[in-house]
């Protein structure tokens, strides 16, 4: 399929069903720690929103009445759907069609009465939340229940060039996050790693809890940070570089996020 892909996900202990809105493997920033081979850098096509409809009925009907669980001979407890998420090879939200994507997720969703039993999930870098076409779709979201998760893996822009290779000023992270999060329920995203035998500076780590405690002062609603390390093998120029942090490192800098009162949920 072109739009529409399955994955096992052990962390929610179930199948994930992703959509991929950028099949051209194009995305605005290239992080370091991205798994997508032959990246390139640009913007996601315009879809086809009847067959991106097409491809998530027909993997819902293999998973729900079909023998999918069957054909890949997964355990009991892994048979069940636990989420849609929006993700794939880039930044979903430079697609043209983005708004139109929503809305047709929606509907099949509603066709399959999935609301209420399974979660929607957008993962995006932000970059393009000030577009009055993205705004529309991710209150359109928000409608459908779905949450955001908002990559911030730096709070600084010499950290954010460094892992994810874009200029962007804190002033723009900023603007970017506050229009997301009061549009629809947001979840920061941080992949934090080794790099060069170091791990995140103590500057880097107290900019970054600075940010949030900001965030807190100025009543942003994020509903809290996911922190990840370093999970699969990255397919950058960067990859021999890259470590992954030991789980003690990820448990002590996830309780000082969560000392300022925001949930954190860490995965190693």
């Amino acid at each position: 399929m072109t739009y529409v892909y399955s994955v096992i996900s052990r962390r929610s202990g179930g199948l994930s069903i992703g959509i991929n809105l950028n099949p051209n493997n194009a995305c605005n920033w290239r992080c370091i720690y991205c798994q997508v081979p032959g990246l390139t850098r640009g913007a996601a096509p315009a879809i086809d929103p009847a067959q991106l409809g097409d491809e998530l009925r027909g993997l819902l009907d293999d998973a729900l009445h079909g023998d999918f669980y069957e054909r890949h001979q997964l355990p009991a407890e892994q048979r069940v759907i636990r989420d849609i998420a929006i993700a794939g090879n880039g930044e979903p939200t430079t697609s043209p069609l983005f708004d139109a994507a929503i809305a047709v997720i929606g509907q099949v969703v509603a066709e399959y009465d999935l609301f209420n039993r399974i979660k929607l999930v957008l993962i995006s870098n932000g970059s393009q939340m000030q577009k009055p076409e993205v705004q529309r779709g991710l209150s359109h979201w928000a409608e459908l229940g779905g949450v955001v998760w908002f990559k911030l893996d730096s709070a600084t822009s010499e950290g954010i060039s460094r892992i994810n290779n874009v200029n962007l000023s804190m002033d723009q992270v900023w603007r970017n996050l506050t229009h997301c999060a009061r549009l629809c329920p947001t979840w920061l995203q941080t992949c934090v790693v080794e790099f060069d035998g170091q791990p995140p500076s103590e500057a880097e780590q107290l900019a970054y809890l600075a940010f949030l405690t900001r965030l807190r002062e100025e009543d942003v609603p994020v509903e809290g940070v996911l922190l990840y390390g370093l999970d699969r093998p990255s397919s950058q120029p960067e990859a021999s570089r890259l470590r992954a942090l030991p789980a003690i490192w990820l448990a002590d800098f996830g309780k000082r996020i969560e000392a300022l009162g925001l949930s954190v949920r860490a995965h190693g």
